[in-house]
């Protein structure tokens, strides 16, 4: 198996080049309601405002650039728990490429409407990621289509990462910013541009601690498999860890934090009274990880990625209904 390279800081701004032809700046707000409940200077990045309402959309429009014609000509597919897939049909449909997605039977139905109504094709299959995901692959070899990974990606790392790109723009000085890992492409793209605009802003990973294969696999140096992936957030729910993001995380990322579900409902409660945004768990997470952090974070700059807003009507009430935290 080839060896994949890790994206650079040059394929950040190369991809930043390419999606700001689709995408517009995504708001940075400062709320003080949150900076007085956490006793730090709060901003939150509103990825929620995408068009898909994820940040997945920028990994994806870089990759699908990134394609020759062939590839885009006979199509690509790839395997979703659900903002991926909005994100490569939303690409897919600015380059004219079919695309298909293969998610999990149960996968959230907000985000699986929104696939198929932005033009992909949409196939259920497994109980959750890791089955869906060896489908899609089995199908990329069937039907001669190119398969599209979630985490072992380079374009599609660059591509997430500039949404830091762009909160440096927004933001004279930051001292930490908190990214949810599922695959950890993200919180991958965001650190290399921390680390590279400043060594000593901290970068801070958050997943739930009922699917925290990421998390352990960042402690122990190497890729590990977790049976335990069972959580509200499907954002987040990855029964294995990747090896390009690992490897770039086990560099950069300064800390990583796990957060119950119960928290995860209650941040997301809190985010949004708020911010008056909605919010999909995956999201809320990075304000749980930051309740979590509350001394560590005292008096710094913190920016939280508000990564999408994607939430089924179960998940907000379950989140309303919730006990907010008390940092």
């Amino acid at each position: 198996m080839l060896e994949i390279s890790e994206p650079n800081i040059r394929d950040v701004f190369a991809a930043h080049r390419e999606i700001s032809k689709y995408l517009p700046v995504t708001a940075l707000y400062r709320y003080p309601s949150l900076s007085e409940l956490l006793d730090c200077e709060v901003f939150v990045k509103h990825e929620n405002h995408q068009p898909t309402g994820a940040f997945k959309v920028r990994g994806q429009i870089n990759v699908i650039s990134n394609l020759d014609e062939r590839k885009r000509k006979n199509g690509v597919i790839m395997a979703s728990t659900g903002n991926d897939a909005q994100a490569i049909a939303y690409a897919a449909g600015l380059f004219g490429v079919r695309a298909t997605v293969v998610m999990p039977e149960r996968a959230n139905p907000v985000k699986t409407r929104n696939t198929e109504n932005l033009g992909a094709k949409v196939i259920f299959h497994g109980d959750g990621f890791e089955g869906a995901s060896e489908h899609a692959e089995e199908l990329a070899s069937k039907d001669g289509l190119t398969f599209v990974h979630s985490a072992d990606n380079p374009p599609l790392i660059a591509g997430a990462a500039t949404v830091m790109l762009e909160v440096i723009e927004q933001l004279a000085s930051v001292d930490a910013v908190i990214a949810p890992v599922g695959g950890g492409a993200l919180a991958a793209g965001v650190s290399i541009v921390a680390k590279w605009f400043d060594s000593k802003v901290r970068t801070i990973g958050v997943q739930s601690s009922e699917s925290p294969a990421a998390y352990f696999s960042w402690k122990e140096r190497k890729v590990i498999t977790k049976d335990r992936n069972s959580t509200i957030a499907e954002g987040l729910a990855c029964g294995s860890a990747y090896e390009l993001p690992q490897k770039i995380l086990w560099r950069l990322l300064d800390n990583f934090v796990l957060v119950s579900d119960e928290e995860i409902l209650a941040g997301m409660k809190m985010m949004i009274k708020n911010t008056r945004n909605l919010v999909e768990p995956s999201s809320a997470a990075t304000l749980s990880a930051a309740i979590k952090m509350k001394e560590e974070l005292r008096g710094k700059k913190v920016v939280l990625l508000l990564t999408g807003c994607n939430a089924t009507e179960e998940q907000i009430l379950r989140a309303l209904s919730s006990q907010e935290t008390n940092p």
